[in-house]
């Protein structure tokens, strides 16, 4: 699906692909383009909606459930419903139809004009009646209440036939020498008839004489020489307004009490215009096609809302009453589906439309081609391609030359080596740049409105937060709303008029009261401060004797431990010194050793001093147990009593 964007209007084409196709290819590469577009991106509102070459004319039911459209070759109709999506049924023709009229509100009745001046009647079976007009026609129009079918074409003459008795009735004559248009107004039944010299002429089918004539060629921009603006298509919009297209591509809106157009808008393609449209969902908009163009203004004031150019020649125009879906039938097999969400939703029977262009207005619409790339020819120097100028390889193409993009990316990386390089220096700078913007402290901004007290709340606030911060823990779950953050207080610092006026008489009467206060608030602050301190200095005594205690367990628990593990060894032969042997700088080193340490050195000791090996108690097992623990009392009395004495001073 095609976006196309005009005047800030999105214009979906739901005919092609997304993918834009070169007018230059060869028929094989567009197939192979076509099949990827198509098969893969295109959206086919109804299926098989196209004719084997081209579209001629396209209607609609007034029930809004079956659509109609004639084209060739060879020549046929095909009926759509469009609440299956499908077609419903085809029917071939053996000329080219020039018009045709839906008189029931389904596909029961339809009448079809062709190009041999022969008049089909068909009903929902087929073929109903063949009838021949005596000159070639050009238009035709049905009235409702009277049954009458309305002929006109190269003639002065207004062709009557009446479906009812089966036969024709007595023509209208004119005075003009033929017509190319002709419509009914749905309001009071007056018909009225566009002519070959730019004349608007209006019958009363009731008394079927002329009931009066406006000159359109005056107020049309003849640019074809000698021959006269001739009018090509009509439209009632309501009773009274009604607007003719000329052949010189000006639309003129008129009062029918009036013979001067309040408003001309002019195409400036200088074609006839072919159809002309009054959108039932917004009253203001107009829709007008040329073989060249769609356009959709304002009747008002002219202002072009969008346009619609395909490049093919257009031939008829269906606007689905109600919604911005515009149908156009052309000189290619695809009849051209637009969607227009500005104009109104989408019918009922494609809701879908709406959802899928909700998300693709989220996406940017592609203007360029896809496969190719559009390059000046400074460009080209600067890849050093300027050389494959002339050849197959570039596509002259206004200004530059059109290349494929997959040689255009080869030629760029053999040009700029370093690209990725550079590429990734500027992330990483960019990286570095954010890391720096996160570091950075954040600074105050205070408001112009107002600064002296967005600057005292400022300081009041840190403050407080000073104050609070051993109590962090019990506020995190509280949030502090602050003046300057509140929205019910933002205009006090952004309108000027609440500036506050320290010149003021109200405000001279309560500064007074304001300091008061303010030194009050300070008088109230000390005591917590000085609670504040008390509490922490009771904080850190409790810490304190924690620690003492967990030290005197814990060293309780590894004596404890020492004395399993002595009483799990196996007996062996240890010979301790004595006390009295040793001075009091060595009993001081041993006590300061553990158990082990000192064993493990009273039994090196042994050999060096063999004279104090008699005087070890060695009799039995109870005399050295005893000595053992003598022992380790003395040696773990220090220790313990340095700790008391450190629980007691706590």
């Amino acid at each position: 699906m095609q976006v196309t964007n005009v005047n800030d209007v999105r214009v979906y084409n739901l005919t092609c692909g997304q993918k834009a196709v070169p007018e230059w290819l060869t028929d094989d590469k567009r197939k192979k383009l076509k099949k990827e577009a198509d098969v893969k991106q295109r959206i086919e509102l109804i299926q098989g909606f196209e004719m084997p070459m081209l579209s001629n004319c396209i209607s609609m039911t007034r029930n809004g459930q079956y659509i109609f459209v004639t084209g060739s070759y060879k020549p046929r109709v095909r009926c759509y419903d469009v609440n299956e999506l499908s077609l419903k049924f085809e029917r071939c023709f053996d000329n080219e139809c020039i018009q045709m009229k839906i008189l029931s509100e389904d596909y029961s009745k339809i009448v079809f004009m062709h190009a041999n001046r022969y008049i089909e009647f068909h009903s929902q079976v087929g073929n109903y009646y063949t009838i021949r007009t005596p000159k070639q026609g050009r238009a035709c129009d049905y009235r409702y209440s009277s049954c009458d079918l309305y002929f006109v074409g190269a003639t002065n003459e207004i062709y009557r036939f009446n479906l009812e008795q089966g036969q024709y009735l007595e023509p209208i004559q004119s005075k003009l020498t033929g017509f190319n248009a002709c419509e009914f107004n749905p309001e009071h039944e007056l018909f009225a008839c566009g002519s070959v010299e730019g004349h608007l002429e209006c019958y009363d089918p009731r008394i079927r004489s002329f009931v009066g004539q406006i000159d359109c060629a005056v107020y049309a921009n003849s640019n074809s020489g000698n021959s006269l603006p001739a009018i090509s298509c009509i439209k009632f919009k309501d009773a009274l307004n009604v607007s003719v297209g000329m052949s010189t591509g000006q639309i003129l809106l008129f009062d029918i009490r009036s013979n001067k157009p309040y408003f001309i808008k002019d195409h400036n393609y200088n074609l006839p215009i072919k159809h002309i449209d009054f959108h039932t969902h917004n009253d203001d908009y107009i829709v007008s096609m040329d073989k060249k163009i769609c356009r959709i203004w304002n009747r008002h004031t002219g202002k072009n809302l969008t346009s619609i150019e395909p490049g093919t020649p257009l031939n008829d125009m269906l606007n689905i009453p109600g919604s911005g879906l515009i149908c156009l039938t052309n000189d290619s097999p695809k009849i051209f589906v637009y969607y227009i969400p500005t104009l109104g939703n989408a019918p009922k029977w494609c809701t879908f439309l709406d959802n899928i262009t909700e998300e693709l207005e989220e996406k940017p619409a592609d203007t360029v081609y896809d496969d190719y790339k559009f390059l000046t020819l400074k460009e080209l120097d600067t890849l050093g391609l300027s050389h494959l100028i002339g050849s197959d390889l570039l596509r002259a193409y206004m200004h530059g030359y059109f290349m494929d993009i997959r040689l255009y990316n080869q030629a760029k990386t053999v040009a700029e080596p370093f690209a990725f390089a550079e590429y990734r220096k500027k992330k990483l700078r960019e990286k570095i740049d954010l890391k720096r913007e996160k570091s950075r402290v954040p600074l105050p901004i205070v408001p112009t409105v107002n600064k002296d007290l967005a600057e005292k709340l400022l300081h009041d606030e840190n403050d407080l937060n000073i104050k609070k911060k051993k109590k962090q823990k019990s506020l995190e779950n509280k949030e502090t709303s602050s003046i300057l953050t509140d929205t019910r207080f933002q205009s006090l610092f952004t309108n000027p008029d609440m500036q506050i006026d320290v010149n003021h008489e109200n405000f001279k009467n309560i500064a007074p009261l304001v300091s008061r206060l303010s030194k009050q608030n300070l008088v109230e602050d000390e005591p917590l401060s000085i609670e504040d301190a008390e509490e922490e200095e009771e904080k850190e005594d409790d810490d304190d004797n924690n620690d003492l205690i967990h030290d005197i367990l814990t060293s309780e628990e590894e004596e404890e431990e020492e004395e399993e593990e002595e009483k799990e060894k196996p007996n062996r032969k240890t010979k301790l010194v004595p006390l009295d042997a040793i001075n009091d700088i060595d009993q001081e080193t041993l006590r300061s050793l553990s158990f082990r340490e000192r064993t493990k050195r009273t039994m090196d000791s042994s050999s060096s001093h063999s004279y104090n090996r008699n005087q070890v108690i060695s009799t039995n097992k109870d005399s050295r147990k005893q000595t053992d623990d003598d022992h380790r009392k003395n040696v773990r009395r220090a220790p313990r009593g340095r700790m008391n004495s450190r629980h007691n001073e706590a």
